[in-house]
């Protein structure tokens, strides 16, 4: 049995993210592969945690049996109680009585009865033998204290035995769980019963290698609960811990014994397919090209041993075996549960269950435990498919899976000395949208307005925020206010912004693709972003969006912004908590000369808040804030940093600092070069206001929340747009009142009744 780094005969020894699991061979096994079932079980169990250490064990058949630490723990201490009673020689005739002859005649009965407590029954059914020890002891107390001077005389040494006995069982866990259980009890049950309530043990199919638990779930507190491709997911809450608790139990955990033999043949049949680079690279387009083929094997295999399954069945099991053979296993689920952003495995792999980061309900732990051997067949997998190293030499691997629309970056020895680790980040299917945001409480109308309006002006904008604050979100939402009209340049280095999908909702869109910021590996295919930037100042009249703006590539974003990049809007996001902290970052980390900076037109920061030291993090935007252009050295102390809107914790608001508005350099410039007066631009960003908060009070009093998705929320920008400019060709000046009582009857009209047909 290859199975670990230990074997003799039908077990073996594996590490397990630094834990040790005794691993039982019980495929031809004739008796049952349950320490509570079977008391033959139950034996060599013993026997074998008193020849090595485990911190729990396996039990491996068509199906595994796993038990926990905890129920360990108690055989483990039952095994070395028996090495202790056998090396005090419990059972000698100096623990029987009193070593004289008139006390002789007592003995065998007693050498009788403590070995078949200490020696034979412990063994088999350790709670039989503490039950046989107290009715003995209890027996000896009674005759002693009715028994005749002679026989107290004999007893003495013996009861003492007994009583130290039974002391030594009552330090065990096992005992102590047991009294509990049967004190509630009023007569002594079959023992069995017993072990059946503490020994519950963890099953799974023996191919899948994740361990999910199903412990605790009795105590914790439901909070909420849905699907994710035939899993359920539930949310809990454990009043002894701060973060929420994920608990996901995927079909193939509650299976019917011939549906797990079903399986497990199915998948060592397949098992011999092993995809290469290009099937690898296109699983996602051939994943049910898999899965037909797997209904197929199927069938013949429930056939061939007489077992009856439904339509329903066979599809179900196919999706099973092609999750564990070309999908990513139990990782998978997590992977499509789209209310989940981050998904976090921590070296060493399977010491601590997987954390993730729900877009509802923050940081959650999972039930979930990733292992080595999963880990590993993941790394192969990226490998293949990035055609990239990663091994000592090249200890970073950042890679994007399509199919999943995750980004994934791997680490490992020796920039992670406890070995693989890996950080998952789940990319939103459909952009979020500033009518969205309005939703949530991220901005309010007036900010979503606000920077509407500048997007159309052609500013150039710089979206500030830490990791996790939503500023890529926030500039994918901004990326929906450029009019279709336009041609747009999006230059990453990992690929977060939905470009496919809002290619297909009318966008006129460009990728170009970098070398990865955090890659340690360079290959010759990948191509430098401040080289892919020149490039893109080369494809045409475009607006220019970064993903993210990090290194060298700053210096030519700047030369782009100050020669003009070409009229068009040049937006990007950068790590930093203020705009001041942008300037600091822009100027003195990434090397652009002040005069450059002052090419940026606004900052928006964003920030996640623990409103009164909650651990709830609400994220929200927390300022608007111009760049001018008169100064020389600091902005902050020569006055270069306009706040046009602060936010106020207090409020729970993003407020217009009016004061302000009138030293606006940015407001000025759009008079000249649009036309506008001072009153028809806050009559515009206003009138934008309105038409998003129309949408987002439509969608709460009909509960229609597709209205406030991307698809719909540019086609009401598009008809918002093309009534302002009729209004234009046939007035020659914009009534806003009417403008949007327009759009208002538009949206309930057509909008509303399209999209509730859907």
């Amino acid at each position: 049995m290859n199975i670990g780094n230990f074997k003799v005969g039908d077990y073996a020894v594996k590490d397990i993210g630094g834990k040790r699991a005794l691993i039982f061979d019980c495929k031809h096994c004739i008796y049952s592969a349950s320490v509570a079932d079977d008391h033959h079980c139950m034996f060599h169990t013993i026997k074998m945690l008193g020849n090595v250490e485990a911190n729990q064990i396996v039990f491996s058949e068509v199906y595994e049996r796993v038990y926990g630490e905890e129920q360990t723990k108690m055989l483990m201490e039952i095994a070395n109680l028996i090495q202790k009673l056998s090396v005090e020689n419990i059972w000698s005739y100096n623990h029987l009585g009193k070593a004289e002859q008139k006390c002789e005649p007592f003995f065998p009965d007693r050498h009788r009865i403590i070995v078949n407590i200490a020696n034979d029954l412990i063994t088999f059914d350790p709670l039989m033998a503490y039950l046989t020890l107290t009715n003995e002891l209890k027996k000896q107390q009674e005759l002693i204290k009715n028994g005749d001077a002679n026989y107290v005389e004999c007893s003495e040494k013996y009861l003492a035995t007994l009583i130290s006995l039974k002391n030594s069982f009552d330090q065990t866990l096992l005992i102590t769980k047991s009294k509990k259980l049967l004190n509630s009890l009023e007569d002594v049950p079959n023992t069995k019963s017993i072990y059946k309530a503490i020994f519950e043990a963890q099953i799974k199919p023996s191919f899948i290698g994740s361990k999910i638990s199903f412990e605790g779930m009795d105590n914790f507190e439901f909070i909420d609960e849905y699907t994710v491709n035939e899993s359920n997911v539930q949310i809990l809450s454990d009043p002894n811990k701060v973060e929420k608790i994920y608990f996901v139990n995927p079909p193939e955990y509650s299976l019917a014994p011939d549906l797990y033999f079903v399986l497990s043949k199915t998948r060592e049949i397949v098992a011999t397919y092993k995809p290469g680079k290009t099937s690898l690279s296109t699983v996602a387009n051939s994943r049910k090209y898999f899965e037909r083929m797997y209904e197929s094997t199927i069938k013949e295999v429930a056939q061939y041993n007489k077992i009856n399954l439904s339509p329903a069945d066979i599809v179900s099991l196919s999706k099973v075996v092609a999750r564990y053979t070309v999908g990513y296993g139990i990782l998978e689920v997590l992977l499509n549960d789209r209310k989940v952003t981050d998904i976090y495995i921590d070296s060493p792999i399977g010491s601590k269950p997987i954390y993730l980061v729900h877009s509802e309900y923050g940081q959650c732990q999972t039930n979930v435990t990733f292992t080595e051997s999963e880990a590993n067949a993941l790394v192969s997998k990226l490998r293949a498919m990035s055609s990239r190293p990663f091994d000592e030499a090249h200890p970073v691997l950042d890679y994007d899976i399509p199919e999943l629309e995750t980004r994934v970056a791997a680490i490992g020895p020796p920039l992670s000395p406890g070995g693989a680790a890996f950080a998952f980040r789940l990319h939103k299917l459909t952009p979020w949208t500033l009518e969205q945001f309005i939703d949530n409480k991220y901005v309010n109308a007036l900010a979503a307005g606000m920077i509407s309006f500048f997007i159309d002006m052609q500013s150039t904008t710089l979206i500030a925020g830490s990791r996790g604050s939503g500023k890529t979100s926030l500039l994918t939402a901004a990326l929906l206010e450029i009019p279709q009209n336009s041609r747009i340049i999006i230059q990453e280095d990992t690929l977060e912004l939905p470009v496919d999908y809002m290619k297909n909702i009318g966008f006129n869109m460009q990728r170009l693709k970098t070398k990865s910021a955090i890659s340690v590996s360079k290959t010759e295919t990948e191509v430098a972003p401040e080289e892919a930037l020149r490039t893109a100042l080369r494809l045409g009249d475009s607006a220019l969006i970064l993903g993210e703006v990090r290194s060298t590539e700053a210096k030519v974003l700047y030369e782009a912004m100050r020669v003009g990049a070409a009229g068009n809007v040049v937006m990007g996001t950068i790590h930093a908590d203020s705009a001041y902290a942008v300037w600091d970052r822009v100027v003195n980390d990434l090397g652009v000369p002040t005069t450059s900076f002052k090419a940026t037109d606004l900052v928006i920061v964003a920030r996640p808040i623990r409103f009164k030291g909650s651990l709830t993090r609400h994220r929200r935007v927390v300022e608007i804030t111009e760049i001018k252009k008169h100064w020389n050295n600091d902005p902050s102390v020569e006055g270069g940093l306009l706040d046009l809107m602060k936010y106020d914790a207090a409020k729970d608001n993003l407020e217009l600092v009016e004061d302000n508005l009138k030293e606006s350099e940015l407001l000025k410039k759009i008079q000249v070069i649009s036309g506008l007066t001072i009153n028809d631009i806050w009559a515009e960003i206003r009138m934008r206001a309105s038409a998003k908060l129309y949408l987002v009070e439509k969608k709460r009093e009909l509960k229609l929340k597709k209205l406030l998705e991307s698809e719909n929320t540019s086609q009401a920008s598009n008809k918002l747009l093309t009534l302002k400019e009729e209004m234009l060709q046939e007035d020659g000046k914009i009534n806003y009142e009417e403008l949007l009582n327009k759009f208002k009857t538009f949206v309930t009209d057509e909008l509303i009744p399209s999209v509730e047909e859907e």
